[in-house]
């Protein structure tokens, strides 16, 4: 590894040992084995590489949902969606440190624009992907507006249950409920 994934390494370590903001530049050269100054120089900053670090670890959660999405075959976009989310809470029940340090990394988002565009960049993404996997369809066939509105929707869904998650874990709806609660919407 290079100094820069040594430097991701650690930050994620640090994350989950210590969370986001008690984490310090530091403490990351210390578990990656880097030069202090080499966070500077490959992230900006302490707070750009924590972020990357949550959001790194966010991707992970999102491919394990994603292939037990594709593992369902066939199915209606609502049972895509169920499915999804019950993978969601799943993994969410070993990820609470991920949870936190997520929720640390939106708060610091309002302060600092670095770490707010890295966020939002991977919200824009996670809508869209979100969108095609729902639907069933390649990334490349979900338009804007799809992304915006779907994406959005179902990214909305996922970031309240990680909120619920973090506050009462044991009161989150099951997929099917949140599906059927939007039918009823709908």
């Amino acid at each position: 590894m290079g100094q820069r994934e040594d430097l991701m390494a650690g930050a994620r370590t640090c994350l989950v040992e210590k969370g986001y903001h008690r984490t310090t530049a530091r403490d990351i050269a210390t578990a990656s084995g880097a030069h202090l100054a080499s966070i500077g120089y490959h992230y900006g900053s302490k707070d750009g590489l924590m972020s990357a670090a949550v959001l790194e670890a966010q991707g992970e959660w999102g491919d394990a949902v994603d292939a037990a999405v594709l593992a369902a075959g066939k199915v209606s976009p609502s049972r895509r969606l169920q499915v999804c989310i019950d993978e969601l809470i799943k993994a969410m029940d070993g990820q609470r440190a991920v949870l936190i340090a997520s929720v640390q990394a939106y708060a610091q988002a309002a302060f600092a624009a670095e770490i707010r565009s890295m966020i939002a960049a991977a919200t824009a993404g996670a809508r869209r992907d979100l969108a095609a996997m729902v639907l069933g369809r390649p990334v490349e066939e979900i338009d804007d507006a799809t992304a915006q509105g779907l994406g959005g929707v179902v990214h909305s869904i996922i970031v309240g249950l990680s909120m619920q998650a973090l506050l009462d874990p044991d009161s989150l709806p099951t997929g099917g409920q949140v599906t059927d609660a939007l039918r009823v919407l709908g």
